[in-house]
């Protein structure tokens, strides 16, 4: 029974990672776009001396803020069909707080790091560059 439980633990293990990493390849893609859209707000707020850190904060908080949203949905998401299981199934659930708080720190770093790459290619823009994309 404890090598089935192991077992099962390590194949949710790898399906959650996964589906993080598909996750924070979304949000990559999301970050490109809107990195892509905006170029000439950044050439702007660039120009009139907005600093590359500026753009890159900017742009990490938008990516955070997107997963964070996408926790928030997983959070009520999970704990609403926990409680179904346990109101149809009649099983006993027990949502431990660290759990959650763990879920948004996962979302945070997630964020932070798939956000990353394009915050930078914002930062980096040449605000002369930026300004003439159309």
């Amino acid at each position: 029974m404890s090598s089935t439980t192991n077992m099962m633990t390590v194949l949710l293990a790898c399906i959650a990672g996964i589906s993080l990493l598909v996750g924070g390849i979304g949000i990559m893609n999301i970050m490109y776009v809107s990195v892509t859209e905006r170029t000439r707000e950044i050439g702007l707020r660039m120009s009139i001396g907005a600093k590359g850190r500026h753009i890159m904060l900017q742009f990490l908080i938008e990516a955070v803020i997107i997963s964070v949203m996408g926790g928030i949905l997983g959070v009520i998401l999970g704990v609403g069909a926990s409680l179904a299981i346990k109101m149809i199934a009649g099983w006993p659930i027990y949502i431990q707080m660290w759990s959650v708080v763990l879920s948004f720190a996962v979302c945070s770093v997630t964020g932070i790091f798939f956000g990353w790459y394009p915050a930078r290619k914002a930062a980096s823009l040449d605000p002369i560059e930026a300004l003439r994309y159309e």
